[in-house]
């Protein structure tokens, strides 16, 4: 059943149909222009004097409707703007083309600029008469600021890019062509940017990387891993190979897509030499260290076995002068002192190596010397050998021992004649010529023997001067020659230099300081004096090795001396206390607790009228020994025994009293410490 509405009802109804039957289209369309406040839209009449405003209009220039109805449009202008026409021409536009779309600066009622966006619209009849403008004005202020702060990051970023000259950045298409070049990839390359934008990178390899396919490798494995780093040799415009630390960044969309690489190239060609030349200063500090050890050991070695020597030596003599006169016997004593005698050798060598031989440095002729053993070394080599000699007209004479420079020279001939088994030429020459790295430069002479022979590679050559390092075979040598002539030369001053290539033989220069224009003449050496001369002594010998102290003071028992026998600094001064007839007193100098030099530094203040003799294997002695001490070279023989005792003691006249020599010298060809 059907019930009537009620009367407020049926009053209702009525009431909203009729307001909404009163809005026509064009009451609708002002309602939604009206209510827009992001946009300012707003009519203009055809000569631009507003007749509507919306909303936004007013939210954007500050005009209330009463305030702007009825003005022109332009006073939204700049007033460099209206200067120069664009309002009116604007209208033109629009008018003439059917519409004007701009962005620029406008201004508010309060003087204060935005930057808009600015539509107008021309408003015709039917009949296209012109009857107004419609203009649609946006606020872009805040995205004009976010474009220009963008702008601006961009050219900050793009000026930093362009500003950096110790890297080369630029950018690469996905399949490698140059898009951008900045100042660092000008200098570092060579190329300006318009010889290269559009090029492939590959041409900055070399033509072996080229060819192996290394510049794509280095992209596919940059696009796989998003990055790519290696060092290798570029090419540079003019052709110059250097080398260079590269990166290579994949740049992607942000959905993943990849758009190109960016690639920094940085010139590490100083870095490299300088890493070069840091890596080689170490391996020379560690050849220097390993020679060095060795030397320390070798001394110790050749120290060491000096001694048993020394008893080997002297228990021969005395036994050569007990043993029966048969001849088997004496043969094989005879064996047994010469092998003692080679052994004697090998450990001097060893001594030069570690530098710890006795040298006798003099001034020495070089000419005169090489001629004065000219015989001597062309026995030494076979007849398939030929040997030359070039020396200039003038030679300075070289600070050195002329004994151990023979040896050394022998050596090396020596060493040049086994290294050409089919024969060959053989050179001995001097100059005087400059050692760069040394001081005094212009004061060196260099002594060179140069074979046609093998020649060394230069692993072998490295190795040339280690003690015992021989290419010769078992039993052909001992490889001390030219360690032996390596220690010959520093402990003179100089220096060893080996100059060889594998086929293309060997130079060995012996390089020696130039002796001093007016050498002294060196101290006259007296003659050997008989032991009988100085009549039998009461003689302290002090070694801390028993073996070295038993023999020593049987050789001087077997001269007729009475001997006390020390092991030790301390035991001596006891039984120097003890028993004030010691005539003469023989001591070791490296000795545990108290060496020899200080033993005797305390027995020349207890009792300085006490002649001393120092027994060493060593050249070197601490500096400060007394003048006149009589130094004995270990190992030493009976003969040189009684020779130093002679040296040191007075000489004992008829009768009771004695007649001291000048003041004592040292063993010949010895030298103080």
């Amino acid at each position: 059943m059907n019930v009537a509405p009620t009367a407020e009802k049926r009053a209702e109804k009525p009431t909203q149909s009729r307001y909404e039957a009163s809005l026509s289209a064009e009451g609708r369309y002002r309602l939604l222009v009206e209510g827009i406040s992001d946009y300012a839209i707003y009519l203009l009449s055809p000569r631009g004097t507003v007749t509507s405003w919306n909303k936004g209009a007013e939210l954007f220039k500050g005009y209330s409707a009463a305030e702007i109805i009825g003005r022109n449009f332009s006073e939204f202008y700049t007033p460099e703007d209206r200067a120069a026409g664009l309002p009116a021409r604007a209208l033109e536009v629009a008018a003439r083309d059917g519409k004007f779309e701009n962005e620029g600066w406008r201004v508010r009622k309060d003087g204060g600029r935005f930057w808009a966006y600015v539509i107008i619209d021309p408003i015709r009849t039917a009949s296209g008469r012109l009857i107004g403008f419609a203009k649609i004005t946006r606020d872009l202020t805040e995205r004009r600021a976010a474009e220009e702060s963008l702008r601006a990051s961009q050219e900050q970023f793009r000026l930093l890019v362009q500003g950096v000259t110790d890297y080369a950045i630029y950018m690469l298409s996905t399949s490698g062509e140059i898009s951008s070049w900045n100042s660092g990839a000008e200098r570092i390359k060579g190329y300006k940017s318009d010889e290269v934008l559009g090029t492939h990178f590959s041409r900055f390899y070399t033509a072996a990387d080229q060819a192996a396919g290394e510049p794509a490798r280095a992209l596919a494995l940059a696009a796989k891993d998003g990055r790519f780093e290696n060092e290798g040799q570029r090419v540079r415009k003019d052709g110059t190979v250097f080398y260079a630390n590269i990166v290579i960044d994949a740049l992607r969309s942000p959905d993943g897509t990849l758009i190109g690489f960016a690639k920094i190239t940085r010139d590490i060609t100083g870095q490299r030499e300088s890493r070069k030349a840091l890596d080689e200063a170490r391996e020379t500090l560690f050849q220097a260290q390993k020679m060095d050890a060795i030397g320390q050991l070798t001394g110790g070695v050749a120290h060491d076995f000096n001694n048993l020597l020394m008893v080997i030596k002297g228990s021969l003599e005395l036994l050569h002068k007990r043993i029966s006169q048969d001849p088997r016997a004496m043969h094989l004593l005879e064996n047994a002192q010469q092998g003692a005698s080679r052994g004697i050798a090998l450990t001097r060598r060893m001594l030069a190596f570690a530098r710890r031989q006795e040298l006798k440095l003099g001034s020495v002729d070089i000419p005169a010397l090489v001629a004065g053993m000219a015989e001597l070394l062309t026995r030494s080599l076979d007849s398939t050998v030929e040997l030359e000699l070039r020396f200039p007209l003038k030679l300075a004479a070289v600070l050195t021992d002329p004994n151990q420079l023979e040896l050394a020279l022998l050596n090396l001939v020596v060493n040049a004649r086994d290294a050409m088994p089919l024969g060959g030429k053989i050179v001995i020459a001097a100059k005087q010529a400059q050692l760069m790295d040394a001081p005094l430069a212009a004061h060196y002479v260099c002594l060179s023997v140069t074979d046609s022979g093998e020649g060394m590679d230069a692993q072998t050559l490295a190795r040339a001067v280690e003690p015992f390092f021989t290419t010769k075979g078992v039993g052909k040598g001992t490889g001390l020659g030219l360690p032996m002539v390596h220690g010959m030369a520093q402990q003179s001053g100089g220096r060893l230099v080996l100059k060889s290539e594998k086929g293309q033989g060997t130079t060995a220069e012996i390089w020696l300081p130039c002796a001093p224009a007016v050498a002294a003449a060196p101290p006259a050496v007296s003659e050997s004096i008989p032991a009988a001369s100085i009549g039998a002594r009461v003689v302290m010998v002090v070694d801390d090795d028993t073996l070295v102290l038993n023999s020593a003071a049987a050789m001087l028992e077997d001269l007729g001396h009475r001997v006390f026998e020390a092991t030790s600094g301390q035991q001596a001064l006891s039984l120097l206390a003890q028993h004030p007839e010691v005539d003469v007193l023989i001591t070791d100098h490296a000795m545990p607790n108290m060496t020899g030099a200080e033993l005797v530094a305390t027995v020349q203040k207890i009792s300085p009228s006490l002649p001393i003799v120092l027994a060493s294997g060593y050249a070197e002695l601490p500096l400060g020994l007394a003048t006149g001490l009589t130094k004995l070279p270990k190992p030493f023989t009976q003969h040189e025994l009684a020779n130093a005792i002679s040296r040191a003691v007075p000489i004992r006249e008829d009768g009771d009293g004695y007649s001291r020599r000048q003041t004592p010298e040292i063993a010949e060809g010895d030298e103080q410490a």
